[in-house]
């Protein structure tokens, strides 16, 4: 090392003013989604482009100036450029409000808040499929032209840098990144200066900086602490994605659910509907709620006018999995927002308290604050319904506020450029714009199979090239020898993609299972040693850093990997990224998944494997539970809950067996003459022509917005008129209800019938006391259960009780059915304002 002081000198390259819409390009994460921009940065110097991770607006910054100016007067560097301004134009004159858009009001605006997004390994902001989610999201926002801001944190450091040494121990790194070299920008003020938004924390104020990034017709706006101004420790707040201690998370989420709001009113944005996707930005519930009281309503009525157009998106489905934090802390933080509101601490603790802790739960205030709430698949609407019941204590689980939109993916992001050049040759320039059509997907049958084959071929080549490629680079780096090298890859061969391989990328969290494949070593062993047929297995993942027994599944398979016959045939892959995730959705030939039922919310990675031709194998779990048809892929049923860990992961373990020796395998292997299996090829079409129209983030966002955000929008507006009149009346309607409702009952005056014929009718009484309310505060109603489903029919009220005083209500009905028929007698309050019949959680039964 040579003496002195080490001194640090960037020089930046002129760009030519031909090439100067370049920057235009690298400051617009629609790169994210375009490949024909990243390849134009690609091809200028591969070397560079894979040094700065992919960053355009990095790329720019170390250019060789030399290379630029000869880009400048290639012609064909040139059309190619010409080509992508072109599209990038077009995608920006588009008008607003295309599409389901238009449903949304003039003046509406949605805030999506979420504590990660990942757009891009350019933005390193993000650390699995909660951020690739919200990432999406706001992409198919894009593409709707939807008016639609998000809202994060902007971290110096995203999630780790994983490598994996030679006993298959997982090593963390972490890598501050240079916001000079991310594709953002600071908001500026009307004066030119930076803008700083003020957040209080016990004894102190924290200045934050917002920035910009812009994606398509979408702004994320990400918030950061790390400023002169600041003292060390808050400078550090936002230093790190999901690091520090209980402290550090409840700051983050401070500086998101209260510095957020203010970010959005400093720039004069004015959401009419707030999406908190995860509960860690449940905090703006109190900000919003806040900001009404100023406007001079009490506690009670900011509430209700800041839940009316709240959404919330649950991804947890384990209580364990929601952000806790002990009443102690809630009070430290939270002592002078309830001084200077004049709200008793106990009161604002009650909004993150269940039932079943005493703890502040951030997933309670988020349901508590909102009034629209929904899981992410069929499955984890249910699970959600069920963990959340406590919440509405009276209300069964099946009929409370929590629904579900299933999770998509966005189709330009992870469809591969060969699939989508086949899709423009043989079903249209215009299928994008159809992605919802089950009948033009259809069309993909007609698809020549030896085309089909060739281009999954080539997807797989190009993914087993860096499978190698990060493999040899931990190899050596653990000194292997060249020659070891060789004997891992015999079976991985860009040249000859001919074995079957199949994927597992995912997190390495228990309730995944990535090692369920090796419950039975004697049965694997036999499985992959059947000559004539290999099978190569692709591993890929991180573990969270302070997860041990996710690591050490890393371990096992890395263990597995090294055992003599299955050398070569089961390959772990380090450094998970987006990257390697887009290769190996797209490059293997099964999607493996076999996650602990029902702990998968949703998974999005099968559906991103399905949309370029690769087939999934997956517990009937999350997804894939409304997805599997029986003919576009293999279905593990989820064993017999019995609370037996052995037992359950014997039994699908053994299902995974079967399939794999008894279905996969010989379809895959059935070549006959043209080299390639033509029935492998049909199930590989029914995957995409099934799963791609129904699991695409357009679908989703479509969803949203009919389920959520127009109501939403409609109902904030109803409750903000005649300031917030309506807001005002439904609090002091629901203190009455409460008030009252310990006392009120139900029973039934009538002689019920226990028979009658076809045609005739029967009559219904009950006496309802109902303790100062009125009839019309209540639904008195009958239900009746029919197959799976349940018909209500309203009682009406008829007068009084004289002895009692009860209020009456009378119901006469003919059954349309026959047989033996069950029903029930129930009440609950009703208020023509409530956004859900059952939003206040009680109810009584005769």
């Amino acid at each position: 090392m040579l003496p002195g002081t080490p001194y640090s000198l960037e020089v930046n390259p002129k760009i030519p003013r031909r090439l100067a819409r370049l920057e235009e390009l690298a400051n617009d994460l629609w790169y994210s989604w375009d490949r024909a921009t990243r390849e134009l940065f690609a091809r200028l110097h591969p070397q560079l482009w894979d040094a700065v991770g992919h960053s355009p607006k990095a790329f720019l910054r170390r250019a060789d100036e030399d290379k630029l100016v000869e880009a400048a007067g290639d012609p064909v560097f040139l059309n190619n450029f010409n080509r992508v301004i072109t599209a990038y134009d077009t995608y920006h004159a588009e008008p607003q409000r295309a599409n389901g858009a238009r449903r949304l009001h003039e003046t509406d605006l949605v805030a999506y808040f979420c504590f990660e997004f990942g757009f891009h390994e350019s933005l390193p902001i993000y650390s699995g499929g909660l951020g690739i989610l919200a990432g999406d999201h706001c992409k198919a926002a894009s593409d709707m032209r939807l008016p639609f801001v998000a809202v994060g944190l902007l971290y110096r450091q995203g999630y780790f840098l994983q490598t994996i040494d030679s006993d298959g121990t997982q090593h963390v790194s972490y890598t501050d990144s240079i916001f000079e070299n991310l594709p953002i920008e600071p908001v500026t003020d009307v004066k030119g200066a930076e803008l700083r938004v003020q957040v209080e924390l016990p004894g102190r104020t924290v200045s934050v900086r917002v920035w910009r990034a812009r994606a398509g017709h979408v702004t994320l706006y990400l918030l950061d602490t790390d400023l002169d101004e600041n003292s060390e420790a808050d400078r550090a707040i936002c230093h790190r994605l999901y690091g520090g201690d209980r402290s550090t998370r409840i700051e983050q989420e401070i500086m998101l659910g209260l510095g957020g709001p203010r970010a959005l009113a400093a720039m004069g944005l004015r959401p009419t509907v707030w999406h908190i996707n995860e509960g860690h930005a449940a905090f703006l519930v109190l900000e919003r709620a806040r900001n009404a009281m100023r406007q001079g309503l009490d506690f009670a009525a900011a509430l209700e006018a800041v839940a009316v157009n709240t959404v919330f998106t649950t991804h947890t489905p384990v209580a364990a999995g929601h952000d806790q934090f002990a009443g102690e802390m809630i009070r430290h933080y939270f002592d002078a927002y309830c001084r200077e509101l004049e709200v008793e601490p106990e009161r604002l603790l009650a909004l993150g308290q269940t039932p079943m802790s005493a703890e502040f739960n951030m997933t309670a205030l988020a349901v508590r604050g909102s009034r629209f709430h929904n899981g992410v698949s069929r499955i984890h609407g249910g699970v959600s319904a069920r963990l959340l019941q406590g919440l509405w204590p009276q209300i069964p689980a099946e009929e409370n506020p929590v629904t579900y939109v299933t999770n998509g993916v966005h189709v330009p992001t992870f469809l591969s450029p060969e699939w989508a050049d086949m899709f423009d040759r043989f079903l249209g320039l215009g299928w994008s714009q159809h992605l919802e059509d089950r009948a033009t997907w259809d069309k993909i049958d007609d698809f020549p199979d030896h085309i089909f084959w060739s281009v999954h071929q080539y997807l797989k080549s190009r993914m087993l090239h860096l499978v190698r490629y990060r493999m040899a680079q931990a190899h050596f780096r653990n000194q292997g020898s060249e020659a070891h090298l060789d004997r891992l890859f015999r079976l991985a061969d860009p040249a000859n993609p001919n074995v079957l391989t199949i994927g597992f990328g995912r997190r390495f969290a228990t309730y995944k299972r990535a090692t369920l494949l090796f419950e039975d070593l004697e049965w694997l062993r036999e499985i992959v040693n059947v000559p004539g047929r290999p099978v190569l297995f692709i591993f890929a993942g991180k573990a969270h850093p302070a997860d041990k027994p996710g690591q050490d599944l890393i371990r096992q398979v890395a263990q597995v990997s090294r055992m003599p016959e299955f050398e070569g045939k089961i390959l772990l892959a380090e450094g998970y990224d987006l990257r390697l995730a887009r290769r190996l959705v797209s490059g293997v030939d099964v999607w493996l998944n076999n996650p602990v039922y029902p702990l998968e919310a949703s998974g999005t990675s099968g559906m991103k494997a399905a949309m370029n031709g690769v087939i999934n194998l997956s517990v009937l779990d999350g997804w894939w539970g409304e997805g599997y048809e029986g003919d576009n892929g293999w279905a593990i049923k989820p064993a017999t809950d019995s609370g037996d860990d052995y037992r359950r992961n014997r039994e699908e373990s053994r299902t995974l067996y079967e399939i794999l020796q008894d279905q996969v395998i010989p379809l895959y292997y059935d070549r006959g003459d043209v080299g390639y299996s033509r029935n492998w090829i049909k199930m590989a079409k029914r995957s995409i022509a099934s799963i791609l129209p129904r699991f695409n983030a357009a679908r989703m966002l479509n969803e949203y917005v009919a389920s959520s955000y127009v109501p939403a929008a409609e109902q904030g507006r109803r409750y903000a008129q005649e300031r917030f009149e309506d807001a005002r009346t439904v609090a002091a309607w629901k203190a009455r209800v409460r008030h009252a409702w310990h006392d009120v009952g139900l029973r039934r005056i009538d002689v019920p019938r226990k028979r009658l014929q076809f045609g005739q009718s029967f009559k219904v009484e009950v006496a309802a006391k109902l303790n100062g309310l009125a009839p019309d505060d209540v639904v008195v109603e009958l239900l009746m259960k029919r197959a799976r489903q349940h018909v209500r029919y309203e009682l009406a009220p008829a007068g009084t009780v004289p002895q009692t005083g009860e209020h009456r209500f009378a119901l006469e009905l003919t059954p349309d059915l026959c047989g033996q028929l069950e029903y029930r007698i129930r009440a609950y309050p009703c208020h023509a304002l409530l956004t859900h019949p059952f939003e206040m959680g009680v109810m009584i039964w005769a």
